[in-house]
Order: C-alpha cells, then sequence, then structure tokens
C-alpha cells in the first residue's frame, strides 16, 4: 500500500513522500518501524503528540495528529478526530477480513454472548471465533488472553490473522472504552447486539446518558447500512436502544419476554440447566438450555438472534443452543466440596451484575447461598456500597474481601462494601481466605457463589511503578481450598 493512496483518503496530499510504502501502524513509538504510520492521540494521561518526534526518527513515514500537532520530517495526516481518522486509515491496510462480522455491546454479557456466538457459529459448521475479555478463541478452542476491546492495531491485525486461518466469522466485545475511543473501526459489521445497561465505568464516561451514548455508537456508526441490530428487549434501557437503531435504519430483531424476534413465552428452573419455550418466525419451539441462571438465557437467545441475523438456519441455531458449554469464569462450577456444596465462580463485578448471578443460583439453593466478593480499586467509587446491597439483600451469608485493590487501600474498600452488605457480614481481607473460609462453612445444601474476577488469572496490587499482578485464579484457588478441606477431614 503507498502512502498515496492512504492519504487520498484521509484527504491529505502525500507530496513527495506519495509513492512511498506503508510497512505497517503503530500507536506506540517504541513499536514504530520504519515505513510506519504513527497515530498521536491525546489521552487521559499521556498526550501521543509529545512523542511525534520520537516516532519519525524511528522510521515513521507519516503521522495522524490533529491538526494543531507539530509534524516535521513526515507527513502530517491532519483530522480533528485523529483515532478515528488512523482507525479508518488502518483499515485500508488490513486485509483480508473475516466475511461475516458482529459485534456486542452492553454492561454485562458481553462476553458470554461471543462467545456463545461462536460455538452456534461451530456447531452450524462454521469456522468461527470470538474476541473479547477471554482473549481470541480460535476455531479449534485455543485461547490467546487479551483486553476486552484491544487497541486498533492489534484488533484489526488479529481479523487479518483470523481470515488468514481460514476463520469466516467472528464475534467480538464493543466496550464503551473501546467504542468512544474507535478501537474497533474500519471493518463490515453485519450486526450488533445489544445486552443491557447498569452502572459500570462512570470513572471514565460522565454519567449514565455518557454511558449509553458511548454504547450507541454501535448502532449510529458501526454497524453496516441495513445491517441487524440485535437486542435484549426486556432491559430498562432497550426501548431507547431500538429507537436509536431505528432511527439508524437497521434491521431490528429483540429477544426475550417482549421479543418480537424471539418471543420467550416459559423458563423453567432444572437440576443441570433450564427448560426453554419460545416462539420465531411463528414456529414454537422447546429446549432444554444445560446452564442455570436467567441472564443466561438472555445471553444464550441474543447470541441466537445474533447468528440468525448472519443467516444461519434456525432450527439449527436452536439445536446448538441447546448444547451450549459454559463460558469460562461465567456463574462456572468450580468445585464441590467435601460436604457437597457446589461452588460457583463468576465475573460479577457491578450491582446488577451480582444481583443477576445471584438470582440466578437462588432456585437452586435448598440451604443458604454463600456469597464472597469485593470491589476494585481505583475504579468508580459510588458503585461499591450498592454492590454490598445487592449481596445482602439476595444472599444469606455475605463474606466481603479483596478484589484488585490496586493503588488504593484495601481495607478501606472493604469498609465501604461493608456499609451496603451491613455489619451482618463477614470482612475477611485475604481473598484466598474468604473463599476457604466459604466453603468450609457451607453445608450440603448450600452454595457458595464467588463473584468478581471471574476468568482472571492474577490479583492487581498497587499503581504505576509499584503495581504488582500477583497469580490468583479463582477457580484453582476454589479447587485447592475444597480439596484441602477433603484432606483434613480424613485425617
Amino acid at each position: 500500500m503507498r502512502l498515496a493512496d492512504l492519504a487520498s483518503q484521509l484527504n491529505v496530499d502525500a507530496g513527495a513522500s506519495a509513492d512511498t510504502r506503508i510497512t505497517g501502524f503503530a500507536i506506540d513509538h517504541r513499536k514504530v518501524a520504519p515505513g510506519n504510520v504513527f497515530g498521536a492521540f491525546q489521552g487521559a494521561a499521556v498526550n501521543g503528540e509529545d512523542f511525534i518526534p520520537a516516532a519519525i526518527a524511528s522510521g515513521a513515514i507519516a503521522v495522524v495528529a490533529r491538526p494543531e500537532a507539530r509534524v516535521e520530517g513526515a507527513v502530517h495526516l491532519a483530522d480533528d478526530t485523529p483515532r478515528r481518522a488512523f482507525a479508518r486509515a488502518a483499515s485500508l491496510y488490513f486485509r483480508p477480513t473475516p466475511d461475516t462480522v458482529v459485534a456486542v455491546t452492553g454492561t454485562n454479557g458481553k462476553t458470554s454472548c461471543v462467545e456463545m456466538t461462536r460455538q452456534i457459529w461451530r456447531m452450524c459448521g462454521e469456522r468461527a471465533a470470538s474476541i473479547g475479555t477471554l482473549g481470541v478463541t480460535t476455531p479449534d478452542e485455543s485461547v490467546s488472553t487479551g483486553l476486552t476491546t484491544p487497541d486498533i492495531v492489534t484488533f484489526l491485525s488479529n481479523m487479518t490473522g483470523l481470515a488468514r486461518e481460514g476463520v469466516t466469522h467472528v464475534a467480538y466485545e464493543a466496550s464503551s472504552h473501546g467504542l468512544s475511543q474507535y478501537r474497533n473501526e474500519g471493518l463490515p459489521v453485519h450486526a450488533g447486539g445489544f445486552t443491557n445497561l447498569s452502572r459500570d465505568h462512570l470513572d471514565y464516561h460522565s454519567d449514565m446518558d455518557d454511558y449509553f451514548a458511548a454504547k450507541m455508537r454501535l448502532f449510529t456508526e458501526v454497524v453496516d447500512e441495513g445491517g441487524t441490530a440485535v437486542i435484549w428487549a426486556d432491559d430498562e434501557w432497550s426501548g431507547k436502544a431500538i429507537e436509536v437503531a431505528t432511527r439508524r435504519g437497521l434491521k431490528i430483531l429483540t429477544v426475550g419476554e417482549k421479543g418480537k424476534g424471539i418471543n420467550l413465552i416459559a423458563r423453567k428452573p432444572s437440576p443441570l440447566g433450564q427448560e426453554l419455550k419460545f416462539v420465531h418466525g411463528g414456529k414454537a419451539y422447546a429446549i432444554r438450555l444445560p446452564l442455570i441462571g436467567a441472564y443466561q438465557v438472555a445471553n444464550a437467545l441474543t447470541s441466537a438472534g445474533l447468528a440468525l441475523a448472519t443467516g444461519t438456519d434456525p432450527d439449527r441455531v436452536f439445536d446448538a443452543v441447546s448444547r451450549l458449554q459454559p463460558v469460562r469464569g461465567r456463574l462456572e462450577r468450580a468445585a464441590i466440596s467435601v460436604s457437597g456444596a457446589p461452588v460457583y465462580v463468576d465475573y460479577a463485578h457491578t450491582p446488577d451484575a451480582l444481583a443477576a448471578a445471584i438470582a440466578a443460583l437462588r432456585p437452586h439453593v435448598n440451604g443458604r447461598l454463600i456469597t464472597v466478593f469485593g470491589a476494585g480499586g481505583d475504579r468508580d467509587t459510588g458503585k461499591r456500597k450498592p454492590m454490598g446491597e445487592a449481596a445482602a439483600a439476595g444472599s444469606d451469608l455475605v463474606i466481603v474481601t479483596d478484589d484488585n485493590p490496586r493503588g488504593e487501600d484495601a481495607a478501606s474498600i472493604r469498609e465501604t462494601v461493608m456499609q451496603g452488605a451491613g455489619y451482618a457480614a463477614r470482612n475477611i481481607g485475604g481473598r484466598r481466605d474468604a473463599i476457604a473460609a466459604a466453603i468450609a462453612e457451607a453445608g450440603s445444601a448450600d452454595i457458595v457463589l464467588v463473584a468478581g474476577k471471574g476468568h482472571e488469572q492474577g490479583q492487581i496490587v498497587g499503581s504505576g511503578d509499584d503495581m504488582k499482578v500477583l497469580p490468583f485464579d479463582d477457580v484453582a484457588v476454589a479447587r485447592e481450598c475444597a480439596a484441602q478441606l477433603a484432606a483434613e477431614s480424613t485425617r
């Protein structure tokens, strides 16, 4: 690709460098190689424009930056919204891309939806992958870990790599940060899914309306013209999402009890899952979903909607839904205690998500529901007390512990959570100790829920240069604690 080809797309004159070949794109000046295009963006803590000279010294031939940025020795690809311009420019370079792409946004359920959509496609015979919080999951089930929404260069590079490996279908998570920072732009998106909206990331967004607007970029700008919006219809924000998608002229496929595309008629919990009855296209279906919890129904049917929106046969889609496997760290049964109590691990880290996970387990509890959770440091402090309230409202025993304290005092975080949970709750700082205490407490009719970290493999302590990521996996720790208690009981 020549620089002139790129410059013409941005309505900029490449000058004498017009015939120079582009070798790649970079947003980190330390990763710039000769022939690269460098993206210089203003961030909350760092201004990428400060590193333009270093990027040019390393061989950058062009810089995408604001018009007022100072660029000497390279072509200045100026734009008032440089993140968006850089994303669109990079999308011209990274080719090919998979034929069928869908994206999912919302506060909770994104990870489950993209992974379930991948599973449905795979069971229907497609070579499918997913990109999100769990990383990149390929058709052979291999996973490389990553961020919910990687930077635009990594995102597009992953897409091109998957396409070259023969992947034709990809589902990816579209977070509010990623959408507002143009980190998942530039390739055709056939359908977008909206799961729900509740308080989260208000340390980044000014208020809930700003948070919602960031999510809605998926429908207003990212999904293709004539594409489909798949919307879980039973959330309080669903009506607004439908309005946004309708104004854009997208096709609408709603899902849920209020859904018209997939109309959920009945849901009955069973020991290992739930029985569902719903209608699609005038045809009634009755299936067994091998997952517990109302929100898993929402995730599974939204995923089915995305598969339908991309042309997959309905009967095959719903047969695949009946064979879905649990998603890592999403109501994942980690262990069975020596008393026979199951221990579930879930990623719930917002008040609504915690309440949903508790509600999912409640129909299966014959004794007590014991909930272990904490709140992250250096994040939205306003959700800590409501998380405590949600846990206390639905649990029989609450144990407040550490999550990822980061740069804050862990005891202070727990104290704020305890204000919501009430002082009948237990305060146990060490997360391993808290999990062990819950499992030791659980009787044969009880269920233990360990919430907040889900699939995460580490615990973040400290910040800046003092930050450490200590190895910690809730699933592994729960199994170790259960095994240790079992061993002790035989002595």
